[in-house]
């Protein structure tokens, strides 16, 4: 199996950038992991929120392959600790073949096309946090449910 992060726009933000860059390496000793950025949309001063779902939708969904299990990172998503996201992703390795994809939006969310082609929602928090800062959370715990699922000292209980 491969995980793959896909996110709208690129990460402007410079000390986020590095962070998620230094855990995408450490997530990399792991398993074979890739993040993949959608380009973000140009004239979006002349788009409502809905237009730019749907347009950011429709790259989201050309990216996906076959036989792909997609994750949102949504707010309405389930929500999980660290040891239980830990045995989320265990178990997914032993059922899914191909590619677990996980996906973070736009600053306005997903549209409705793509949340019918999801697998599955994943909350990180009850609160809201940019579409920068998620990334860096998400690679963070995905970095940590490894360390988890190979006894090291990462994590604390």
């Amino acid at each position: 199996m491969k995980i793959d992060f896909l996110v709208v726009g690129k990460t402007a933000q410079s000390g986020f950038a590095r962070g998620i860059t230094e855990y995408e390496e450490r997530v990399k000793h792991y398993i074979p992991f890739e993040m993949s950025v959608i380009p973000d949309l140009k004239n979006t001063k002349n788009l409502t929120a809905e237009q730019q779902k749907e347009r950011e939708g429709e790259q989201i969904l050309k990216s996906l392959c076959d036989g792909d299990w997609m994750v949102l990172l949504d707010e309405r998503g389930k929500e999980y600790t660290s040891l239980q996201f830990a045995g989320y992703i265990e178990k997914k390795m032993q059922t899914i073949p191909r590619r677990l994809v996980f996906v973070a939006g736009g600053p306005y969310g997903f549209s409705p096309k793509v949340y019918a082609a999801a697998q599955e929602k994943i909350s990180l928090s009850k609160m809201t946090f940019s579409h920068q800062m998620i990334r860096l959370l998400f690679i963070e715990q995905l970095y940590r449910a490894f360390t988890i699922l190979n006894h090291e000292p990462y994590h604390h209980v």
